[in-house]
């Protein structure tokens, strides 16, 4: 059956894509994406840009200038081009007076002969079309660009990638192969290609680092071949069915559903550990195969179930949260942690029952003196240390607190891709030359025809653009106000002190040149639309943090609400930027809320299990404690709460819980067998189940450790918190929790506490000392 259905999920791998759309964050209702869907549906698709530039004196000499002419002419020709702005096409606006007409003019005609001819040419661009200043080019550093613009039927399809890897940075290569010139490349559809590149080339990195790592400590804790290989044929098939699910559900594979399977095998390792370790200690005991088998599944597979459904119930809060990119998360991590839980639980059993009794060898690390000292090292601290633990537990919480709030958020879309990787480098560039290029889009609805080319209109315009300018960290906005500045330039004959808004008795004069045709219908339509009711100012972001966004739409807002009175226009801030920080906002604001969840649901399994209030608290504080620990740190060490941190806390506590789970389970088996006797029975559990325990944490911090070779940041800081918060919930639970127990011991752990019939959840098929005697017996004569 298994077999089976792994085949049928197989062939559901073909249905596996990668995503080629930017994670949206925000709900489909929310008013930020209903906003930013509208302009959409104006403007058209907004990252659809690819910048190229130049920093060189070197590409100013007449033989390099014609090869970037060239390229861009090249790049025009590719059919998933629309438009290529550049000097090789850069179109000025002449007054044609004879005909009373504005024509359009070439900068350069033709290849450039000699060194004055360029000279020319690049006097009159630096020096004289303040309009194409910080678009095409940067007169300070004597930058130069070119802007692509892409299809927009293509830019968040599979053609995207096509175009870019096999035409487009060809092209580029072959440029700088030619000249020597080093060309700086950015813009939102070539750094998701790169980015999304990353991820597809990460994924199976991380399975193999996965795989060998957790086999490594696994056969290091073991020293067993087979049982090392059983365990990863386990997690092999857990990846497997990760894939076949992911497909059958039909979602696409984003840089959260890129990290599932990995994590399943980070998670599944743990359940071959229990498993493998009672068959083995229970082998021990009594020699009998079939008998150990049986209890590793009555016995640690209840436990196992729960510890699995607590995991499962982490990751699955992300569900609530309307976001497309988590929901999708969840559902899919937690029906693999299920999945992972069925496979271990029966691929185990069956292939050791085809396989013969451990030997002495295989048993050897039951008896270790290395694991013995630290099991013992641990009750010397539960019985003599118990102030020393208190003590150092209020400390690390004074400490937490006091770090959690020194923690910063984080909304930047670049802020997590490698920093090591060419692209980023160039994103850098692009920040320092031309202020950003994270696009931000203000759209003014002018409520009427035509509305948007009325003087008092544009004049409201280019007060908000003044503001833009001076606002650190955006971009030279970019409007119809400046085609308007443009025209009256042009009107009188390109004198560069003519550029600015024209005054009422100018503009009759000119929108009689206008309606003469040349100009108006070629170049409006970027910045106009719904028959000129509607505007839009483009700018562009440097990487900041949601703070320093805040504080901008603050001021923006502000200098609207006098500008633009909402009787007569309505504006609307919106861009590809603000999506991303107001998601990032969204998030935040449901973080309390999905690990208030998170915490319920585990109560409620907690409950199930023990019916005792005062057992759920007890059980709680020392996984809280580690959350607690890890933001604190997160506060001390700088990273700040973005979408990738912020999945640390819910997928952290519905791990480290499994621990909880595992001892209390054990803790109450040993209550029933040492007829309630509190100490004997803590620090029986703490033999038992510690050594497992310890080795589980061992390989999740380890195994999640692996994701710190990502260069991804926000995978890396998930790889590092969760690794050190597990690492502490391992401490947690193997000290304070015992100590709690013997502290509260009269008031946790008597008979009334434990209602009988819940201890056949966890305990089923676990006799009394004298029945198992009997059941040995009977089992020897069968």
């Amino acid at each position: 059956m298994i077999l089976g259905a792994t085949v049928f999920l197989g062939t559901k791998w073909k249905n596996m894509r990668f995503t080629y759309t930017e994670a949206n964050l925000l709900p489909d209702h929310d008013t930020v994406n209903i906003q930013y869907n509208k302009f959409l549906d104006i403007f058209g698709e907004e990252g659809n840009l690819i910048v190229l530039a130049v920093k060189d004196s070197a590409l100013f000499t007449p033989e390099n200038f014609n090869n970037w002419n060239t390229l861009n002419r090249r790049l025009q020709a590719l059919p998933e081009t629309t438009l290529v702005m550049s000097t090789e096409n850069l179109q000025t606006i002449k007054k044609n007076v004879q005909e009373q007409r504005f024509d359009l003019e070439p900068l350069t005609k033709g290849k450039i002969k000699n060194q004055q001819q360029l000279d020319s040419i690049t006097d009159k661009l630096f020096n004289n079309l303040p309009f194409y200043d910080k678009l095409l080019f940067n007169k300070e550093d004597r930058t130069l660009r070119s802007v692509v613009y892409m299809d927009k039927e293509i830019v968040n399809t599979s053609v995207r990638k096509d175009f870019i890897f096999n035409d487009f940075i060809p092209l580029i290569e072959d440029f700088e192969n030619q000249t020597g010139l080093d060309v700086k490349t950015s813009g939102m559809p070539y750094i998701r290609t790169l980015n999304s590149q990353n991820i597809i080339d990460e994924i199976s990195m991380f399975i193999l680092a996965a795989l060998g790592v957790t086999s490594l400590i696994f056969f290091f804790f073991f020293r067993s071949f087979r049982a090392t290989f059983i365990s990863m044929i386990v997690v092999i098939f857990g990846v497997m069915w990760a894939f076949g699910i992911l497909g059958l559900l039909n979602y696409e594979i984003t840089v959260l559903t890129a990290i599932i399977p990995p994590l399943i095998i980070v998670i599944g390792i743990p359940n071959c550990i229990f498993l493998i370790n009672k068959y083995q200690q229970e082998y021990q005991k009594h020699s009998n195969q079939a008998k150990a088998l049986q209890r590793v599944i009555s016995k640690v597979g209840n436990a196992t179930l729960m510890t699995n459904a607590t995991t499962a119930a982490g990751f699955a809060t992300f569900i609530i949260t309307e976001s497309k990119l988590l929901k999708e998360f969840g559902i899919v991590a937690s029906i693999n942690i299920l999945v992972i839980f069925m496979l271990s639980l029966t691929i185990i059993p069956i292939i050791y029952s085809f396989m013969a009794t451990p030997k002495t060898k295989h048993l050897k690390h039951l008896n270790r003196r290395w694991v013995e000292g630290f099991v013992n090292y641990l009750e010397h601290l539960v019985k003599y240390r118990k102030i020393s633990v208190y003590i150092a537990s209020i400390v690390l919480l004074v400490a937490s607190i006091i770090g959690i709030y020194k923690i910063r958020v984080s909304g930047s879309i670049i802020e997590d891709m490698p920093k090591s990787a060419q692209f980023f480098k160039d994103i850098k560039f692009f920040e320092e030359e031309f202020d950003g290029i994270m696009p931000l889009e203000i759209m003014i609805d002018t409520k009427r025809k035509n509305g948007v080319m009325k003087l008092p209109t544009l004049r409201r315009m280019e007060e908000l653009q003044q503001l833009i300018e001076e606002t650190p960290h955006l971009s030279h906005p970019l409007s119809v106000v400046n085609l308007a500045k443009y025209i009256k330039q042009a009107y009188y004959n390109g004198n560069p002190k003519y550029y600015e808004l024209p005054t009422s008795q100018e503009n009759t004069f000119i929108l009689s040149y206008l309606k003469n045709g040349g100009v108006q219908g070629n170049v409006l339509n970027n910045f106009v639309g719904n028959e000129g009711q509607v505007a839009r100012i483009t700018t562009f972001m440097k990487d900041i943090g949601t703070d320093e966004m805040e504080k901008i739409e603050e001021d923006l807002k502000t200098k609207i609400e006098k500008l633009f009175p909402t009787d007569r226009y309505t504006v609307t801030v919106t861009g590809k930027a603000y999506m991303f920080t107001k998601g990032t906002n969204y998030l935040i604001n449901n973080l309390v809320v999905s690990l208030a969840l998170a915490i319920f649901l585990i109560s409620l399994l907690m409950a199930y299990m023990f019916r005792s209030f005062k057992m759920i608290v007890v059980s709680l504080i020392p996984n809280i404690l580690p959350l607690l620990i890890t933001g604190g740190m997160m506060g001390y060490l700088g990273i700040p709460l973005k979408p990738s941190t912020i999945l640390v806390f819910s997928i952290a506590f519905g791990i480290s819980v499994d621990d909880t789970i595992h001892f209390l389970a054990k803790y109450r088996q040993e209550l029933k067998l040492n007829n309630w006797k509190i100490k004997k029975s803590v620090f029986a559990a703490l033999r038992e189940s510690g050594v497992s325990m310890f080795y589980t944490s061992i390989v999740l911090f380890f195994g999640f450790s692996v994701f710190m070779i990502s260069s991804f940041g926000g995978t890396k800081a998930l790889g590092g918190l969760v690794s050190f918060t597990l690492l502490f919930a391992m401490l947690s639970n193997l000290v304070l929790l015992p100590t709690l127990l013997l502290s509260l011991e009269r008031s946790v752990a008597n008979k009334e506490e434990f209602i009988e019939p819940n201890i056949d959840i966890l305990t089923h098929d676990d006799e009394e000392e004298e029945l198992e005697a009997s059941e040995d017996e009977t089992d020897e004569k069968k």
